[in-house]
């Protein structure tokens, strides 16, 4: 899992505060057998090795950074890593704020840091119950942890059983979906760090306005 403290002076977002609302939320959630989470990880491991030949054969892309990392997650462990990356995509940001004028620096304050981190909370949750797979492009704190495809457990064989989906057809279509994007930004050299560079620039120009940042890490979430 992708981990950096949550409670840092300049952020928008108390991350503490939203990492306990969401897990509140999700404690009636049980977690998984430890058969079943071993079974999933097993058959997600093979499932994409499976998807990179796919992918590979059919676009001529290959990883820079060799085989993709899977990871089966339960809906807990998905907030945790995505808490992470919203806290780095999103600290830039809280240093102009904390620099800017009064009125930006009131969105930093106590009260406002713990109002969007509940709200955070709960979008996140809300999330955890219908994301199958994830892949995730950053590295958090140069530690190298990132660059990994997330696969959450329950939704997976929640929509398995409801739909009397295939296990081994179904788990493969996720980890193709999933590691075509991992291929887009290993396998083209540019792509990852012009992304990156992109959202840097943006978050160099956005409007210091806590709400507005809000809205858009709610619209990143559903995406």
């Amino acid at each position: 899992m992708t981990h950096r403290s949550h409670a840092h002076a300049g952020e928008v977002v108390a991350w503490d505060v939203a990492e306990r609302v969401a897990r509140q939320l999700l404690w009636r959630v049980r977690p998984l057998d430890e058969h079943v989470a071993a079974r999933l990880a097993a058959d997600f491991a093979e499932a994409t090795e499976h998807a990179e030949a796919i992918v590979t054969e059919l676009t001529g892309l290959r990883s820079s950074r060799g085989p993709a990392r899977a990871v089966v997650t339960d809906r807990g462990g998905w907030v945790t890593a995505n808490i992470a990356s919203f806290q780095q995509l999103l600290h830039p940001l809280g240093e102009r704020l904390a620099t800017g004028s009064a009125r930006s620096r009131r969105a930093l304050s106590p009260a406002s840091r713990a109002a969007s981190g509940v709200e955070v909370g709960v979008l996140l949750a809300w999330m955890s119950g219908r994301v199958l797979g994830q892949y995730d492009l950053l590295p958090v704190d140069g530690s190298g942890d990132g660059d990994i495809v997330y696969y959450v457990g329950p939704n997976v064989l929640e929509l398995e059983r409801r739909h009397g989906f295939a296990p081994r057809e179904f788990r493969l279509w996720i980890a193709v979906h999933e590691v075509t994007h991992r291929m887009q930004f290993t396998g083209v050299p540019w792509l990852r760090e012009h992304f990156l560079g992109l959202v840097e620039r943006g978050m160099s120009f956005a409007t210091p306005d806590g709400r507005v940042v809000l809205e858009s890490l709610q619209r990143a979430a559903s995406e």
